[in-house]
């Protein structure tokens, strides 16, 4: 049953926030302002930037580039109250069961709290596990590192192979890949999650058993890709080594299902905890990070945890309009349930950053990829957004021209460092003119007496400029976010991939969807099974419809075909 909403301003229970007074000012507001345009939001008003930033450390969100007025905001803050944003993050801090379709809490904030404050779940204090855990990641990725801890012919450790799917894959491997400027030389980290066993095959020929270690992340030890590829892992390990105590010496688990791992072959000194409130897209900062500590090394492990943990104290005390967090999730509410913008593209102009919108994806999908509210009805608004995006400025060649003429609204977020962890003449320069230009274009268009100024400064001919001008007009008008911090540090990554995670919580709040579960997952998986029993016999299926039996039986007959085939071969 859904927690009782205690907020003040909270709308009441099983009623559609569509309902609220809030949501139909808005949607009034809407309707009159719906064709104000940046450009002359700007020319009306030189202090707009200075109305619409915020600052947190180095980080500094610049969100004038909307199509918002004071008055939206106002609104969209009202929004946010009515829908009891502020009542939901309070206990969700306090440890109560936000996770109303799995009855827990949800404490991935506690993982990362820097303070002597105690935090609890069900009445007890989980401060000192966590701790207790994270001096345990600091003494095995010690030894690691240092070379103490070696492998079972005394070699040095020079790879890590984290196996995990999800957010124990996705959630590592953004941090190691963004913080590749803090590991330590000689020792390099991979990540296999795909079922495919290409991934695993081709990962395996850049490394030598005797030098490696298997990290095994998976909280049930029964994950189905997780646990293929880590049967396969072990089995090309004891093959080239031969022995099975070698095991206990290259793989360690992190994991609930401490039984099964040591079944595996794991010591249990080498068994890390993670907790049921802890969910897989939110835990990179428990021992699931335990990849990134033996990467780059506890201390930078623990700044990520710093970062995080001063935007947890921002999203908790600063007000809603002076709230980053809020802010961005407020923004994406207004375009995905006002405007019908049904993506959000994220645009990292930085290199190791590149597969953040992948993190992010599973993120935000994952999360608020739903039609059904914490009441169990179907709602009937608009909820989670299609993330997507690839950094600048590889962007710009491939999808820009949908964003700047195409037909679809895309509110986008930029995020640069003002400075590079690689300097190298003016690349870093060139890089961020680009990102600056871009928002700049999408906001402010090129209007037809601007297209045909330019066409004939350039000397086009006039009957070419009758043809070419419209082509070169551009609409503006087009939203966009900029994140700019001073550089790219794990304190700096750390805030940043805390942030999205608030502005998720939000936007769930307001579209009153459970953020926290992913039943949509389970029934793919659980055909999944099913079918690959059929594709294990020869026999015909008829199961299933008739396109579904059809590619099974397709597919059946090459393999076997094919099987067959060898075995004719071999007997010749």
């Amino acid at each position: 049953m859904a927690a009782k909403n205690t907020d003040a301003h909270a709308s009441a229970s099983n009623s559609s926030i569509t309902d609220s007074e809030a949501w139909q000012q808005l949607k009034a507001h809407f309707q009159q302002n719906r064709t104000l345009h940046m450009r002359d939001l700007f020319a009306s008003n030189p202090e707009r930037f200075h109305q619409f930033h915020i600052r947190l450390g180095d980080i500094l969100l610049d969100y004038s580039k909307n199509r918002i007025t004071d008055e939206t905001r106002r609104l969209l803050i009202e929004l946010a109250k009515t829908a009891g944003v502020e009542s939901w993050r309070d206990k969700m801090f306090a440890g109560e069961h936000v996770n109303l379709t799995e009855d827990r809490a949800v404490m991935h904030v506690a993982l990362r709290n820097r303070s002597q404050q105690a935090m609890y779940v069900d009445g007890l204090d989980v401060m000192p596990e966590i701790r207790q855990v994270l001096q345990k990641m600091r003494v095995f990725s010690d030894a690691v590192r240092s070379g103490e801890a070696r492998g079972y012919n005394g070699g040095r450790i020079k790879s890590i192979i984290n196996i995990g799917i999800g957010g124990s894959d996705l959630g590592p491997m953004v941090v190691c890949e963004s913080m590749k400027p803090y590991a330590q030389r000689g020792l390099n980290a991979y990540f296999v999650s795909n079922a495919d066993a290409t991934h695993l095959q081709e990962t395996l020929k850049q490394v030598e058993p005797e030098s490696t270690l298997f990290v095994i992340s998976s909280k049930s030890f029964t994950t189905q890709e997780t646990m293929l590829n880590a049967d396969s892992a072990k089995a090309w390990f004891l093959d080239l080594v031969g022995s099975e105590k070698a095991v206990a010496r290259h793989f360690v688990a992190v994991t609930n299902n401490t039984e099964a791992a040591e079944d595996f072959g794991i010591s249990a000194d080498n068994i890390y905890q993670i907790w049921d409130w802890v969910g897989g897209r939110y835990s990179l900062w428990s021992a699931i990070g335990l990849p990134i500590a033996l990467y780059l090394g506890m201390d930078h492990f623990e700044e990520l945890l710093e970062g995080a943990h001063a935007m947890d104290q921002h999203f908790k005390t600063a007000p809603l309009e002076e709230n980053m967090p809020v802010i961005m999730a407020l923004l994406g509410v207004w375009y995905n349930n006002f405007f019908d913008a049904q993506s959000h593209a994220v645009m990292p102009y930085s290199q190791y950053l590149r597969r953040l919108p992948a993190y992010l994806q599973q993120l935000d999908m994952e999360s608020n990829g739903k039609t059904i509210d914490r009441e169990g009805e179907r709602v009937d608004y608009l909820t989670g957004p299609i993330i997507w995006g690839e950094p600048g400025t590889n962007g710009q060649h491939a999808f820009f021209q949908l964003l700047h003429q195409g037909t679809k609204p895309v509110p986008a977020d930029f995020l640069v460092p003002c400075i590079s962890q690689n300097p190298m003449g003016n690349h870093h320069r060139v890089l961020v003119a680009n990102c600056f230009a871009q928002t700049r274009a999408l906001m402010h268009g090129k209007t037809t007496s601007e297209a045909l100024d330019q066409l004939r400064e350039e000397g086009v001919p006039d009957d070419e400029i009758n043809t070419l001008f419209a082509h070169k007009v551009f609409d503006g008008n087009k939203p966009s976010n900029t994140l700019l911090f001073e550089k790219l540090t794990p304190k700096t990554l750390g805030s940043i991939l805390a942030l999205y995670e608030h502005k998720v919580f939000v936007q769930g709040v307001i579209w009153n969807i459970n953020s926290f579960d992913q039943m949509g997952v389970e029934y793919g998986k659980e055909l999944a099974g099913d079918i690959q029993g059929e594709l294990s016999h020869r026999e015909e299926t008829h199961s299933y419809d008739s396109s579904t039996n059809a590619l099974i039986n397709y597919r059946k007959g090459i393999y076997y075909h094919q099987q067959d085939n060898n075995n004719y071969d071999k007997k010749s």
